[in-house]
C-alpha cells in the first residue's frame, strides 16, 4: 500500500505516515479507473463532500475514483 500526505499530496514512506496518522491516507492500487473526482479525509478515511474538503485542505486527500 502507498501512503500519501494530505498536506502535501506527496507519497510519503510508512515509517513518516506513522508519525503523522491525522494528516497521513493510506491507498491501495484499484482496478477501477473511474475519472470522478473525490475527496477524502485523512483523519477518518471516509469520502467527503467538496464543501467540507474546502474547508479542511490540510486533513483532506483529493484523488480520481
Amino acid at each position: 500500500m502507498a501512503n500519501r500526505s494530505a498536506i502535501t499530496g506527496r507519497y510519503i514512506n510508512n515509517a513518516a505516515a506513522a508519525r503523522h496518522p491525522r494528516t497521513s491516507v493510506s491507498t491501495s492500487p484499484s482496478g477501477n479507473r473511474s475519472t470522478a473526482t473525490a475527496h477524502r479525509s485523512a483523519i477518518t478515511g471516509r469520502y467527503v463532500a467538496p464543501a467540507t474538503a474546502a474547508r479542511h485542505p490540510k486533513t483532506t486527500v483529493t484523488e480520481n475514483r
